[in-house]
């Protein structure tokens, strides 16, 4: 599951490029597309130059281009082709793209020169919401099917972590400006799953709110060490993989009973474990939400 993958399947070039691995095949074969090497066995395999052809190919199509004019075209001018199409349109399919393949190949330069042409037009947030979480829901699905490995996902995910740090930082020169109530967000113990998290960080500072970023892996009784400090806290907890040893009501509960109670604190709870449980999740002080944007809308 770790290594580095450098030979994909036609199923992993459907999952990166969205067409179907049928349709791959007639271009193969009518057009010459593509050229797959071969494994001693006779078993087809691509590498990564085809995979990149690929999804360049795919979004001239998706934007209009025939297949058969675009099979007449060099690698070099269909990349030029793209070039031209992204600098006209700026669509966000082509940094979609390129942050693949800057995964693929550990590539930290283009994963910048891909952002960087990206803030040129947009800001921070509209290309977390635009490019980044939809890249990131993509990538979570092809990491279920085995196109990509954990280590992909690390060295993806750390960019943008540094992406949001970076536009945090800009956001704790100036002091807050809303003092209805102070949110600490943590990360139950074992939890590392924090881009979310870091993420409404980012969100409740722009809002001009008070944000308290304890991160990963908090144990409950360290949030009564916060309570000594601040009133009205709301605490905040992204449930991604953990609790895994008790259920999400009874972590929940323990909250409640340790935290919240007798304390003008509540907590906000989201998260694929908050997705997942099955039982109705009902403490007067808690709230469920069942998307960034849903508990965005709240604040």
């Amino acid at each position: 599951m770790n290594s580095i993958k450098s030979e994909f399947t036609i199923k992993d070039l459907e999952n990166f490029s969205g067409i179907k691995a049928h349709t791959i095949r007639i271009w193969e074969k009518r057009y010459n597309l593509l050229k797959p090497n071969r494994t001693d066995s006779n078993i087809r395999y691509y590498d990564i130059s085809n995979l990149q052809k690929l999804l360049n190919v795919s979004l001239l199509n998706n934007n209009g281009l025939k297949i058969s004019k675009i099979a007449d075209l060099s690698d070099s001018s269909i990349a030029v082709k793209v070039r031209e199409l992204v600098s006209k349109s700026g669509i966000d399919s082509q940094a979609s793209n390129s942050l693949k393949l800057a995964m693929l190949n550990f590539d930290e330069n283009m994963f910048n020169a891909t952002y960087n042409n990206l803030v040129v037009n947009s800001s921070f947030r509209d290309i977390f919401k635009n490019v980044f979480l939809p890249f990131l829901n993509e990538i979570g699905m092809l990491w279920q099917v085995n196109s990509i490995t954990p280590a992909h996902e690390h060295f993806i995910t750390n960019l943008i972590k540094q992406k949001i740090h970076i536009n945090i930082e800009r956001l704790q020169l100036s002091k807050p400006i809303n003092f209805e109530k102070v949110f600490v967000l943590y990360l139950p113990m074992n939890e590392i799953h924090e881009l979310g998290l870091l993420y409404l960080h980012f969100e409740l500072l722009l809002h001009g709110y008070q944000s308290v970023y304890l991160g990963q892996s908090v144990p409950v009784s360290n949030l009564l060490d916060v309570q000594k400090v601040y009133n009205n806290i709301c605490f905040v907890s992204y449930l991604t993989v953990e609790p895994s040893k008790v259920s999400v009501l009874d972590y929940i509960e323990q909250v409640n009973n340790e935290i919240l109670e007798n304390s003008n604190s509540e907590l906000w709870v989201l998260g694929r474990k908050v997705v997942e449980e099955d039982k109705a999740i009902d403490f007067e002080k808690v709230s469920v939400f069942y998307s960034v944007v849903d508990l965005l809308a709240r604040v």
